[in-house]
């Protein structure tokens, strides 16, 4: 079986893990919890397509441990099955079942025997959806229509009132999507949810102190000043945040005049974990260099207030779902897939790593700067601006 989580994550924490996600933690704050990279708390919660798990309990009509005791007892004191079963009180049908299927009466043994019936009990049982394909490709094909699980169950419902082998619910469709190890629903039918996750989040998540949807008090890129739009000084930036794969990220920078990038190593993409990580980079910078900073719409910058007062950057905001304004930076980003391509886990590098893939793309002429390279070109800006 494969090991949940990266090395070091134990058991017990796997359980807090589990415990936070249900109580509405994100992944980064949960991370945070435990000294554990957010990469590795989202291992363990998508293995099961963040649903937790019930513990196993035994089922009460099930023979404990103390009565297989007694059976063996009345085995050894050559009891008839009618005398053993009224010794504890069951039916003489479920002891003579009970011997039989552990070894009969000379191999009959009380703690192999309770042993084996646990791990009996293991065996996933199949989903409706694993044992009716005709039901499967039914609820397949509706997911392609872009039909949510709820409207599926209901229409099924409707559909078939009384064939009891139709109906499936909405829980167990978002199951089979999520837990990929049910091999039922292929994985790619999750795109066609509203909510685009690709595992289930807690009903009590929080959002207290984390607003949704939109920047509080951001500046709009429209009243950005002329000198930033034409790039006629140095010191003014764009950024955004690349994802990678296992839910890693980097955050890019790039200077608008001279086209020089930094790369910033982020351990999570909320908003504190950016911002600290930003702010500590652009701190490197001489004051000169510390003008402006223009980003997109994504919540990793609701805290911008907390980074200007940290680096004096003003921060402007870019029009919903216009990635152009932000075009040096656009571009920037597809120069890096030839270091990082899609899929790329970002968690294996480190700041001093970033930092050399950014160098040599500094190094690199570039035609918009008739072929200088970046870093001679912000040279020369600041050398003219001191």
């Amino acid at each position: 079986m494969a090991q949940l989580g990266r090395p070091g994550l134990s058991t017990t924490q796997k359980g807090d893990v589990w415990q936070q996600w249900k109580n509405g933690q994100s992944l980064s704050d949960i991370g945070r919890a435990l000294g554990k990279h957010a990469g590795s708390i989202h291992r363990v919660v998508s293995s099961n397509g963040g649903i937790i798990s019930l513990p196993r309990r035994r089922s009460c009509r099930a023979l404990t441990l103390a009565e297989r005791e007694e059976i063996s007892r009345g085995i050894a004191a050559a009891l008839s099955i009618r005398q053993i079963a009224a010794r504890i009180g069951r039916a003489p049908s479920t002891g003579s079942r009970e011997i039989v299927r552990h070894g009969g009466r000379s191999r009959y043994r009380a703690a192999v025997a309770d042993g084996a019936a646990w791990e009996q009990a293991r065996r996933p049982k199949p989903c409706r959806l694993a044992v009716h394909p005709i039901l499967r490709r039914i609820v397949a094909h509706k997911l392609s229509l872009d039909w949510s699980p709820e409207q599926i169950s209901g229409w099924l419902m409707r559909k078939f009132p009384d064939d009891d082998r139709m109906h499936v619910s909405h829980e167990t469709i978002y199951r089979s999507l999520f837990i990929q190890a049910r091999g039922v629903l292929k994985k790619e039918l999750t795109r066609h949810l509203r909510s685009r996750r690709m595992m289930r989040r807690s009903k009590s998540a929080r959002t207290e102190g984390q607003p949704r949807g939109q920047i509080v008090d951001g500046v709009s890129i429209r009243e950005r000043p002329a000198e930033v739009n034409d790039r006629a000084i140095p010191g003014h930036w764009e950024g955004d945040l690349i994802t990678g794969s296992k839910n890693t990220h980097m955050a890019t920078l790039v200077e608008r005049q001279s086209r020089f990038t930094m790369l910033v190593k982020v351990p999570g993409k909320d908003t504190a974990s950016v911002v600290a990580a930003l702010i500590q980079q652009v701190r490197r910078l001489p004051s000169a260099l510390r003008c402006s900073l223009t980003w997109d719409r994504g919540m990793e910058m609701a805290h911008h207030k907390q980074f200007t007062v940290a680096t004096n950057v003003t921060v402007y905001f870019c029009d919903p779902h216009s990635p152009w304004q932000r075009g040096t930076n656009e571009n920037t980003n597809r120069l890096l897939r030839q270091y990082f391509p899609k899929g790329t886990d970002l968690s294996g590098y480190s700041q001093p790593d970033l930092d050399n893939v950014a160098l040599q793309l500094n190094q690199r002429p570039r035609k918009t700067l008739a072929f200088q390279t970046p870093a001679e070109k912000l040279r020369a800006s600041v050398a003219t601006t001191g």
